[in-house]
């Protein structure tokens, strides 16, 4: 019996070792990050981002300046047609597990995204965590070609720029949750390139900024939000959790600045027949950065009216990106109807149906409530002598 135990032994032994299906590190090209333009004759033309790892040459000391990645572009009818004529220019296989950011020309967003949204939501290669961008007035291939002087390739350094919570930053899996979603209309982060300083090479020297937010009807970019309106737009779907806003005090008395640490957004649909309003609650907590008045702050009525004035301007954002979206370009991104869905189904059903055409005509009450949790230095600014003070 024991020959027979060592033989079997021996074949699960060699049937269970080893790795029949492996690929080597040598043979996959890193995708950093990806770009889909519109061609002028209607097709689709993808970019990618390749990094190059340093050679040994360069790991030992060797001379010369190391590239850090490649541009590499195809066009096809559709996205599954280019990404086969990229791979077909490739010595190794395309992965894109590591890809940062996909950036979107601002002509393929006017046509439509659909098409290539409905690739990315199939490919089990693309991670739901890569950031979607907009690029505004040029092609998003332009902003892969862009050698970003503070990271190794303009990919890492859009998704640091998303990450850091500047902007309105859109996942692939918050694109495919709006787009899916009752009562919302998706969005898109914008990007756009920049330059510098003055007297720098256009090319060479080149950045890029966070723009706004790019709004989507039907998969189709209908226009823009400006980084203020994009702010009041965070306020809304409660995606403020840092940020910082200034106020001018009214009779000229100066202007003061806070650091928002925290926020809370609360809605409340009122439906009363086919009229339908909303009641939005915003709360956000913070300090105080800069005093740029002659009020000693350390005083508790000149500390509310600081306080009202910010309230102010965080209302005057809101109400602006409101006034936008509701009258002139007529998209729910913020998730009202969503908010019915959820909290009055059956109400829901009575006007889902007529949702694009009653949005528009929605009433909407704000009310900002700020905590100023610290002053700083309690009192007036330092470089006011003590006549100069105003106080109550």
């Amino acid at each position: 019996m024991k020959p027979f135990l060592y033989i079997g032994l021996l074949f699960i032994l060699l049937i269970s070792t080893g790795c029949w299906d492996r690929t080597e590190i040598n043979d996959i090209a890193f995708v950093m990050g990806t770009a889909m333009d519109l061609t002028e004759d209607g097709k689709i033309l993808g970019t990618v981002q390749i990094a190059i790892p340093p050679s040994e040459e360069g790991n030992a000391g060797g001379g010369g300046e190391h590239q850090n990645f490649f541009v590499l572009s195809a066009t096809g009818k559709n996205s599954s047609e280019v990404i086969r004529n990229l791979q077909d220019r490739l010595s190794r296989r395309l992965f894109y597990a590591h890809r940062s950011v996909v950036f979107i020309g601002e002509p393929l967003a006017k046509r439509g995204i659909k098409d290539v949204l409905d690739h990315f939501s199939r490919d089990p290669r693309s991670r739901l965590r890569t950031f979607i961008m907009v690029a505004k007035g040029t092609e998003g291939r332009e902003m892969l070609d862009i050698h970003y002087p503070f990271e190794l390739a303009s990919a890492e350094a859009a998704r640091e720029l998303e990450v850091s919570r500047v902007g309105l930053g859109v996942t692939m899996r918050d694109l495919f949750m709006a787009a899916t979603s009752e009562g919302i209309n998706p969005v898109i982060g914008v990007i756009e390139p920049t330059i510098p300083s003055k007297g720098m090479s256009e090319r060479k020297d080149q950045i890029f900024r966070l723009a706004g937010t790019a709004v989507l009807k039907d998969y189709k970019m209908v226009g823009f939000l400006s980084n203020k309106e994009s702010r009041g737009l965070m306020w809304l779907t409660d995606k403020m959790k840092v940020g910082r806003i200034s106020a001018t005090l009214p009779e000229g008395k100066g202007n003061v600045g806070m650091l928002i640490t925290g926020t809370k957004r609360t809605i409340t649909p009122i439906i009363k027949g086919r009229k339908v309003a909303f009641h939005i609650r915003l709360q956000g907590n913070g300090t105080l950065q800069e005093n740029n008045t002659n009020l000693d702050v350390g005083q508790l009525k000149i500390l509310k009216r600081v306080q009202k004035a910010l309230e102010s301007t965080v209302e005057e954002e809101v109400r602006e990106v409101l006034a936008k979206v509701q009258k002139k370009y007529k998209v729910d991104v913020v998730g009202f109807g969503q908010t019915i869905y959820r909290e009055q189904p059956k109400q829901w059903k009575m006007v889902k149906e007529q949702w694009d055409k009653q949005f528009p005509d929605a009433d909407f009450s704000i009310t900002v409530e700020l905590s100023i949790e610290s002053s700083g230095m309690a009192g007036p600014p330092l470089l006011l002598k003590e006549k100069e003070i105003e106080m109550e």
